[in-house]
């Protein structure tokens, strides 16, 4: 491999190995190293309730959960750790605890001679944030850096005196003025919120740290996890590091709360980055436990798998052109029988219904039926199995007259299929591998030149491989040559080789086409969603990886649950990976000790109301730990501000207070209509 696939601090980006930590003990679970990924998840009790925060911390130990969090927003919280933990030995449940601190460092204090690990956040441990505008000179930043260090120092001597760990926990959400003043709202500026923390705790000679970079946009959390690691490695080269706790807050809830976490924390583990993970959804935290589990699962998989490999990927060309920050990867623009992709057209979205020329009326009547219930979207492409050029014309003249209009591709199985197609595919797809001579593939070029159909190669080859059967294809494809693709069973890391492998060949501007296999017999999914879980999780890590990478002109799924089912996941895919807003997006925390209301519930009801507002963002925080920071990425908020009370939002802006909680639901629908984004729901 050349130096084209390294990246300082995470190493090879085509076969990655797990990142080198050293072990932090948290009670009898130790993280980092060569243990495997530990899952955790938090308790949404009042702390005070100690009977039925201890009953909840049961239920999640007895679900697989590892570590437990229980928020401390007070001494008086804190306090009541030992109450907690005494009632849970009473049961024989050992399971470690963590001290969620936020606002107040007394109760950290307290909370370090209770628990095995305390969480600090940076943002607001000793800093707040007013969203003030300040400018700061070197000489005040640095005063201002002290007195964080003065106030952050006796914890971290504390903790060091206990053998307590602690997770030193960035939020996106939460970044000081003062950070935000210098860096932005940028993952550069979480990095260096927690590194300013790291500097107390190694000049203390204090180790056992844990770091997360939590945000509820994807893209942002995988950037600042990335930058971590390089800036981590740059400090101490060649030394094991920190452990990772790897989530994305804010999830929410449902299908979109499990795929913005499988693109966050999935992608993630790929590249080898986490050692212990928390799945963040707005539900009972019990239910978070088997989608962690379900996440780490599949990344142990594939692991295991890219171990076994042989052979060198090599390659001269980049992936992406920076591993740090969200480019998408330029690529020439493309019109497929009305339909353009590539340059700065969104990733279109792809059926491919193998079976259809069997029974071109029957498939279509069925296709339309099942179509007819997708709400804001659309299947814009469809792909078809081999068959004769004369069913594809039936098929189309059925869909027509059923009112769905999407142009068609043929897979084709040799040159000798293309002629027919001629005026009736958008494009053809021949499957080509290793083994395929360059005579087959020569004619298959020449054939869809003479034809004037574009083609796409989809390619079938592992990594290592890809370099010179791409430079085959790209030769042998000529003008002719549309789009690449590969086989559904192609990992992430296989599809980054392939695009360096199209740049090596002078082909860097040929869209991609990102293919996907889903398995609707699979697993039992969560009630009310179309696709499995198991299924659900697979897309959104390979397909939400390569998106949040930049790579991908178009998304092309092939599944065995309904075709509304399969064309949705798509759509939340890319809305989950930041590239295509195409239904309400809810930013809403998972429930917690803090949250002020029935998180569940009130988000709930929200959804009800709302869930119709294509491209509309929405907050739904329980309290003001994250609420206004993350609400900067949204056009409106609902956080809790005291018993039964709601302050709302516009954008960063309070635009009333102290609403009572019965009466904010219908506020917030007023704000949406006042600002020109509400319309009437279809009855």
């Amino acid at each position: 491999m050349s130096g084209a696939g390294t990246i300082p601090g995470i190493g090879d980006v085509f076969r990655p190995v797990r990142r080198r930590t050293r072990v932090v003990r948290v009670g009898d679970v130790e993280i980092g190293g060569d243990n495997p990924i530990r899952v955790q998840s938090m308790t949404n009790t009042d702390t005070m309730d100690t009977a039925g925060t201890v009953e909840q911390t049961i239920r999640l130990a007895e679900a697989g959960c590892e570590i437990v969090r229980v928020t401390a927003p007070s001494i008086r919280d804190a306090e009541n750790l030992r109450e907690i933990r005494e009632a849970l030995q009473e049961a024989r449940i050992d399971v470690p605890l963590v001290a969620d601190i936020h606002f107040t460092p007394n109760a950290a204090m307290v909370a370090a001679d209770l628990v095995e690990k305390v969480r600090v956040n940076p943002g607001n441990y000793a800093d707040k944030k007013k969203f003030e505008i300040r400018e700061y000179d070197d000489h005040e930043y640095e005063g201002e850096i002290e007195r964080v260090h003065q106030r952050f120092r006796p914890l971290v001597q504390r903790c060091k005196a206990n053998g307590v760990a602690m997770r030193i926990g960035t939020n996106h959400g939460s970044l000081s003025d003062r950070i935000m003043n210098r860096f932005g709202d940028t993952a550069e500026g979480m990095v260096e919120s927690a590194l300013e923390f790291l500097d107390v705790c190694e000049d203390e000679a204090y180790y056992d740290v844990v770091f997360s970079m939590k945000a509820s946009n994807t893209q942002v959390a995988i950037q600042a996890y990335r930058l971590l690691a390089a800036r981590l490695e740059a400090r101490a080269p060649g030394v094991p590091s920190y452990p990772f706790h790897v989530g994305v807050t804010e999830a929410g809830d449902a299908e979109d709360g499990r795929i913005k976490s499988a693109i966050g924390i999935g992608s993630l583990l790929e590249d080898g980055l986490g050692d212990t993970i928390r799945v963040s959804l707005t539900e009972d935290p019990v239910r978070e436990v088997p989608v962690a589990q379900g996440i780490a699962a599949r990344a142990a998989r594939v692991a295991t798998a890219r171990a076994a490999r042989r052979g060198t990927v090599d390659v001269r060309s980049a992936p992406m052109p920076d591993y740090f920050d969200h480019v998408r990867r330029a690529t020439r623009r493309l019109d497929w029988n009305g339909l353009e992709l590539g340059g700065d057209e969104p990733v279109r979205v792809e059926l491919e219904v193998p079976e259809a020329l069997d029974d071109p009326a029957a498939t279509a009547a069925r296709l339309a039926t099942d179509l007819s219930g997708l709400r804001d979207v659309v299947c814009e492409s469809l792909l078809l199995g081999r068959g004769a050029p004369d069913p594809v014309v039936d098929f189309r003249s059925e869909l027509v007259s059923l009112g769905v209009e999407a142009p068609l591709s043929v897979r084709i199985a040799g040159p000798e299929d293309v002629a027919p197609l001629a005026g009736r595919a958008a494009r053809v797809v021949a499957t080509v591998g290793v083994d395929t001579p360059d005579a087959v593939l020569a004619a298959m070029g020449e054939a869809a030149a003479s034809a004037g159909i574009p083609l796409e190669w989809e390619l079938e080859a592992e990594d290592h491989a890809l370099p010179p059967l791409v430079d085959r294809a790209v030769k042998a494809g000529g003008d002719a040559l549309d789009a690449v693709s590969l086989v559904p069973a192609a990992s992430l890391h296989d599809v980054r080789a392939l695009v360096s492998s199209l740049a090596d060949a002078g082909a860097g501007a040929v869209p991609i086409v990102l293919r996907q296999s889903i398995d609707g017999s699979s697993v039992v999914g969560i009630e009310g969603a179309g696709v499995p879980e198991a299924s659900l999780l697979d897309a959104s890590v390979r397909l939400g990886g390569l998106l949040c990478d930049g790579i991908g002109d178009v998304v092309s799924l092939r599944s065995d649950a309904s075709a509304s089912a399969t064309v949705d996941l798509a759509y939340r895919v890319l809305q989950g990976a930041r590239q295509r807003t195409t239904r309400t997006e809810y930013i809403s925390c998972p429930s917690c000790g803090r949250t002020l209301f029935d998180l569940e519930e009130t988000t709930a009801k929200i959804k009800a109301v709302t869930d119709h507002l294509s491209g509309v963002k929405i907050a739904v925080m329980g309290c003001i730990v994250n609420g206004p920071g993350e609400m900067a990425d949204a056009d409106f908020g609902y956080v809790g501000s005291g018993v039964g009370q709601v302050t709302l939002y516009v954008g960063k802006e309070v635009v009333a207070r102290a609403v009572p909680e019965a009466e904010a639901t219908d506020r917030l629908v007023e704000l949406i209509r006042e600002h020109g984004q509400w319309v009437e729901p279809v009855a």
